[in-house]
């Protein structure tokens, strides 16, 4: 466990504080599940042409006996198609319950837990800022509804399951991953920052 983190690593994109939910896991295996959940998110731009600058893990003891765990994936993506940068959104709560079912550690509350709002959130922000009509709990006009989306990154999470796995546990020994290092250890090509710029 770390020293707690700086407040804005626990905001969402709105500026709000991120929602937690209690994971009725052990340390270890609530850590290697934010890993899976990071590792889902990451793997998945990847395979997106996305440009992944970092994934990691962040768990501290707010305090004693008691801990807390959340992650960061930082990306950027341009002239990427905007439903599948909502599925990479989608991608980490689907790997998160594909690691409880993985390790025997499936519960309808622990996948329950894994619910991310804040990466909904972002993705029909996202895309509505573009036109694109992403609903919560129905499927809007010319639209997808985000049960829609979780079902496409579900496929995507199986096809990449291998490489999920692998960047998960390297996460887990690590607390953080380059982009690069993504690459290197999945044989996946991180996309190049637009404009060349490092």
């Amino acid at each position: 466990m770390s020293a707690a983190p700086g407040p804005e690593s626990l905001l969402d994109h709105r500026g709000n504080r991120r929602p937690t939910q209690h994971m009725p896991l052990d340390p270890w295996q609530a850590r290697l599940g934010m890993a899976f959940h990071e590792a889902g998110h990451a793997v998945v731009a990847m395979t997106y042409d996305v440009h992944v600058i970092s994934s990691e893990i962040i768990a501290w003891s707010p305090e004693p006996g008691s801990f807390s765990v959340t992650g960061s994936t930082r990306f950027h993506g341009e002239n990427v198609d905007l439903w599948r940068l909502a599925e990479q959104c989608a991608a980490g709560e689907i790997a998160q319950v594909q690691y409880l079912r993985a390790y025997g550690l499936w519960t309808p509350e622990r996948a329950a837990a894994c619910a991310a709002e804040h990466d909904r959130e972002y993705a029909i922000d996202t895309l509505a800022g573009f036109g694109y009509r992403l609903g919560r709990d129905h499927v809007p006009a010319g639209g997808k509804s985000w049960d829609m989306v979780k079902d496409l990154a579900c496929r995507q999470v199986g096809r990449m399951w291998r490489e999920i796995h692998t960047v998960a546990h390297a996460m887990t020994e690590h607390t953080k991953l380059t982009g690069e290092q993504i690459a290197a250890m999945t044989g996946l090509t991180n996309a190049p920052l637009p404009g060349g710029a490092a």
